[in-house]
């Protein structure tokens, strides 16, 4: 039985910045935006011979059906990596910064190296593998997609654990984003040591001013 042709690229036109014997990996992030909390990459080499249906961007899936995605990338994936840049590194070399060392992580952690890495966005981190970044490539390319997904259900399990251990800001809810529950839960009790000194709503608060 022939198997099904698929295209991995759907939103690429032209010329593929790679060539047929390139091992290409996605790679996607998942956290820069929240208050507290790591920032998250991972990397995916997907098999051909294995298709994947329902891959997109991870925010445009619901919580639900990311879960169902996940294990199916773990499974059917050639190699797949998940990486992570803490609170601390995010504080200290800023947020742009930590996010490129955790996409790096990744790449490197994966068992197969790849030749290229597809990079969502517009910019790629320094690694020895050749990069392209591609701009809105988590909806273009499966495999920064599958990445996109495992990043953003690992980081969502990262703050649920991080809600058993400081139940009082809702973590498990918000996940760390600024939304009006985690800044009323800030004002109320304070940042706590996983939350983000360098962002502008906890250093305020550090220093005495109103959010």
């Amino acid at each position: 039985m022939r198997t099904k042709k698929v295209n991995f690229y759907p939103g690429l036109k032209g010329v593929l910045p790679f060539g047929l014997d390139d091992i290409v990996c996605g790679v996607d992030e998942a956290g820069r935006g929240p208050l507290a909390g790591p920032v998250f990459a991972a990397a995916v080499i997907l098999d051909p011979a294995f298709p994947i249906d329902g891959l997109r961007d991870s925010k445009k899936l619901s919580e639900a059906r990311r879960d169902e995605l996940a294990p199916l990338i773990k499974t059917h994936a050639l190699a797949w990596a998940i990486a992570e840049c803490s609170h601390a590194e995010i504080d200290s070399i800023n947020i742009l910064q930590a996010t490129m060392l955790a996409m790096r992580r990744a790449v490197e952690a994966l068992a197969t190296m790849p030749t290229v890495a597809l990079i969502d966005g517009n910019r790629c981190p320094v690694m020895a593998v050749r990069s392209v970044a591609i701009i809105e490539g988590d909806d273009k390319v499966h495999a920064i997609s599958a990445a996109s997904i495992l990043a953003k259900t690992a980081r969502d399990a990262a703050l649920v654990a991080l809600h058993h251990v400081y139940p009082q800001y809702g973590f498990d809810q918000h996940k760390g984003y600024a939304t009006a529950l985690h800044l009323e839960r800030l004002r109320e009790h304070g940042p706590c040591p996983v939350h983000r000194r360098s962002y502008a709503p906890v250093r305020e608060l550090m220093q005495g001013d109103l959010l």
